[in-house]
């Protein structure tokens, strides 16, 4: 029992931990504000639930383990949430978006 519960405990801190990385490298990669949102709002959101989700695993059956998961349902709902009032705000004060150097070549002519 001990070792199914460390393995998945490995699986989910390190699947929380590459997902943020792959997050990270989103925010700096992508074009602009909305794609960058994206990566943020679900992608981070993700990797901190299984992150945390790999430590409640690892605490057991436990106080600590409940708090642990509070956590993960505080972040499941407030994450996505404030990612999409951020980008809804930019669309309402006039931010547009990227559409591809392709599309913004042929305005232009």
């Amino acid at each position: 029992m001990i070792i199914l519960q460390n393995a998945v405990t490995v699986f989910l801190i390190l699947g929380g931990t590459v997902f943020m990385l792959i997050g990270s490298i989103g925010i700096n990669r992508l074009p602009d504000f909305y794609t960058r949102a994206h990566a943020s709002g679900k992608v981070d959101t993700l990797g901190i639930l299984m992150f945390v989700g790999g430590l409640a695993v690892y605490e057991g059956i436990s106080i600590d383990a409940a708090k642990l998961l509070l956590i993960v349902v505080f972040v499941a709902i407030t994450s996505p949430v404030s990612s999409h009032q951020l980008a809804r705000r930019a669309m309402l004060l006039g931010l547009k978006p990227w559409y591809g150097r392709d599309r913004d070549h042929q305005k232009s002519r």
